[in-house]
């Protein structure tokens, strides 16, 4: 009677084992390993609700911005190309990434098999690399138009078009490289999404991790942190003209600039230095929930980036308004010197005069009666940059 009982122990497992091997193979349906640390079922519920979120405002704002730009003509200008792009990414993460990770975390498990985790990963990758490299492109054509003593062709397009096309190929150069043996994409976190496997140890794995890291993550906030340092120094510099208007600009820029890096690392930085850990770091010391919060963290970039580079900048927030109230589009006018107003690709966008403070804002000739020529001329050019520079 026990070796009846052992007997039958034993081809009930072998049973198990084999039923699920038939799963994977014949109907491709993708079963994780158990982790004794897994998510809970509240927990699942819990993910679900922010991807939720995540899924449902990102659709929102992105497809706001796309309509926007759809509509009103003056926003079509080679800076605001890769404002596009970074929309396009962001949309294409939330309709292709998000809502199968929020079905798999409703369920408590990845639905769409081996091959679909696979194809997951590398979608994700893709569009997030894009989304990054073209906010570090975003940054070094803001500091580029800064510096630029010449103005700005609007109407020439193909600068941009290489910047948007280079962002594509370069996402593309480090996502494939799983599908080459370089690494893999499998489950990550609970099992209801999938990524590159941080968690292999092999000279393989890890090589491919550090450079992910080093040029998808480190490079373009480097680049972000040094233009938009650049710009600052810029317009601090000055700052010594006393105006109230100056005053204003450098406030509103610094606050511009901290908010865009800020939400960069809150939103990638994470994932990124999860995935270092779990590489580098002592085995089980990242936890179910230490890799799920991270990974939510890099989706909800997808909500912010609208938010913070498009609907907080001046020339998308009057077509905003005008959106909503249905009114005609604002009117682009070049104020007090085009050629410096223009020069980032943002013309001012309302109808608006000279203000009687900037009228009689002493100029760099007059404060500054012994300055050599050239000096004056940049003083200039600085001044008509922090009274009409639009981030």
């Amino acid at each position: 009677m026990v070796v009846h009982i052992w007997s039958f122990n034993i081809s009930t497992r072998d049973n198990s084992t084999s039923n699920q091997s038939s799963n994977v193979s014949f109907g491709d349906v993708f079963i994780p390993p158990q982790d004794p640390s897994s998510l809970s079922r509240t927990g699942h519920t819990v993910v679900a609700v922010f991807l939720g979120f995540i899924l449902l405002f990102g659709l929102l704002n992105n497809l706001l911005v796309l309509l926007i730009f759809a509509k009103f003509r003056s926003l079509w200008t080679p800076i605001n190309l890769i404002l596009l792009n970074i929309s396009v990414s962001d949309i294409l993460v939330c309709m292709f990434g998000t809502p199968f990770s929020f079905a798999a975390s409703l369920y408590g498990r990845w639905l769409l098999g081996h091959h679909g985790c696979k194809w997951y990963g590398f979608a994700n990758s893709l569009f997030g690399i894009v989304s990054l490299v073209s906010l570090s492109v975003l940054s070094y054509e803001r500091y580029a138009a800064v510096l630029s003593s010449s103005k700005a062709d609007l109407s020439d397009f193909r600068k941009a078009w290489m910047y948007v096309a280079g962002s594509w190929l370069y996402s593309l150069v480090w996502t494939l490289p799983p599908f080459l043996g370089w690494s893999s994409y499998g489950p990550e976190g609970a099992g209801t999404s999938c990524s590159v496997q941080w968690q292999q140890r092999s000279a393989n794995s890890v090589s491919y991790v550090v450079c992910l890291f080093v040029f998808c993550l480190l490079l373009p906030l480097l680049l972000m942190v040094y233009c938009y340092s650049k710009i600052l120094l810029i317009i601090r510099g000055v700052a010594k003209i006393n105006i109230m208007s100056a005053q204003r600009r450098e406030n509103h820029i610094l606050l511009m600039v901290l908010t865009m890096v800020s939400c960069y690392l809150l939103c990638w930085m994470p994932y990124g230095v999860m995935a270092l850990v779990a590489t580098f770091g002592k085995r089980g010391l990242i936890t179910t929930t230490a890799s799920v919060v991270p990974s939510v963290l890099a989706k909800s970039s997808t909500v912010v980036n609208p938010v913070i580079y498009v609907l907080f900048n001046n020339q998308f927030y009057r077509c905003f308004v005008a959106f909503v109230k249905c009114g005609a589009e604002p009117q682009s006018i070049h104020t007090l010197q085009p050629q410096q107003s223009s020069r980032d690709g943002n013309p001012t966008l309302c109808t608006c005069k000279p203000t009687e403070q900037t009228l009689h804002t002493p100029t760099p000739s007059h404060t500054h009666s012994h300055t050599h020529p050239e000096q004056q001329q940049k003083e200039t050019r600085a001044l008509s940059l922090v009274v009409h520079y639009t981030p």
